[in-house]
């Protein structure tokens, strides 16, 4: 295939492909129980894309994805930076009404979805002038529309022939929306450049290598979530992903079945796993890392969560959309220092 013949990473997806010609039958993704090789999500994210450039999609082209964490939706983000455009992804929590603005004011040419979530776009080709296709993930009974494509026949139908396109690096790779909380939500430029910079600054701090196993039951639509795909495929690592922490049990037990080495999270999440930690006592000695962001860690919570993750550095981190990370504290320090949100990244 030509992907092979990359041989340097330019673009953001470009990760993907490297890591899939390097290791072709590596685990690349486990998610509902289901494991994907790098081929498996190589193969998918080229027919998918063959499939949105035949919709329509093109460079600098907006492709809304408005999805739970799934494969597909990992699926539909390659696909879309494959094809030469944007990716926007929508927490699927988001409503109708802040959901049509998003599509409004991005200009969406294409609109992935899960099928469950039909109601709060039924109408949006309608609408919106700018929307080409609707692609939809799932059970579609009871949904009829003449717009609306299959996901799963997209993918089967399309050329498994990687496409040529003629994206450079500042072209924009990603926009992720703002929550909208004190206004309209606003929606933050991302550059193929940046993005792989970011990337490899992350990696190189956090000390992660193609060995590791990272759980994310963040949203992708979060940056934080997204950007634990991003860099275990860069890495050509394993990503476990989880739709949320909404059944701790069954992670759990995934963590302990696929042996996590790397586990992200936010205050909230900690503050559930420190409150079962009281009643019933948990570890996970297999992880290596925990990282924190969103919010500050308390440092109340430090000395219990060495309990629970025996064997792993603490980092607590400081960030902002626009640039993903802006410093991070050194784990060596967590306890002399664990108000503190470090220094500048790499």
């Amino acid at each position: 295939m030509l992907f092979e013949k990359i041989v340097q990473q330019r673009l953001l997806h470009e990760g993907l492909f490297l890591s899939a010609a390097k290791s072709p039958d590596k685990i690349a993704i486990i998610s509902e129980g289901h494991s994907y090789t790098y081929s498996d999500l190589a193969d998918s994210v080229i027919r998918l894309s063959n499939a949105l450039i035949s919709c329509g999609l093109g460079r600098g082209d907006r492709c809304v994805i408005y999805m739970d964490n799934s494969w597909s939706c990992i699926v539909s983000i390659y696909a879309t930076l494959l094809s030469g455009g944007v990716f926007v992804t929508v927490n699927p929590l988001t409503k109708k009404d802040k959901l049509n603005f998003i599509l409004n004011d991005c200009s969406a040419c294409v609109l992935i979805a899960d099928a469950y979530l039909y109601d709060n776009f039924s109408g949006a080709s309608d609408d919106i002038d700018s929307l080409k296709c609707v692609i939809l993930s799932g059970n579609i009974s009871g949904i009829d529309s003449p717009v609306i494509n299959v996901f799963d026949n997209v993918i089967n139908e399309a050329s498994g022939t990687y496409p040529e396109t003629e994206n450079i690096v500042s072209d924009l790779s990603a926009l992720i929306y703002t929550s909208g909380s004190t206004g309209d939500p606003k929606g933050v430029m991302l550059t193929h450049s940046s993005m792989v910079f970011v990337l490899n600054s992350l990696i190189e701090y956090l000390r992660l290598s193609s060995e590791d196993k990272i759980l994310n039951v963040l949203p992708l639509a979060f940056d934080y979530g997204l950007y634990q795909l991003l860099m275990s495929v860069q890495l050509g690592a394993t990503l476990v992903l989880e739709r949320s922490v909404s059944y701790p049990a069954q992670i759990f037990k995934r963590m302990e079945e696929t042996s996590i080495t790397v586990f992200p999270g936010v205050p909230t999440i900690f503050s559930m796993l420190l409150s079962m930690h009281k009643r019933k006592r948990i570890s996970f000695p297999s992880v290596e890392r925990i990282t924190n962001t969103a919010a500050a860690l308390p440092p109340d919570y430090i000395g219990a969560l060495k309990q629970i993750f025996p064997s792993a550095l603490i980092y607590n981190m400081y960030g902002l959309t626009e640039c993903k990370r802006v410093c991070y504290l050194d784990p060596e320090k967590i306890e002399s220092k664990p108000s503190s949100v470090g220094k500048a990244i790499p």
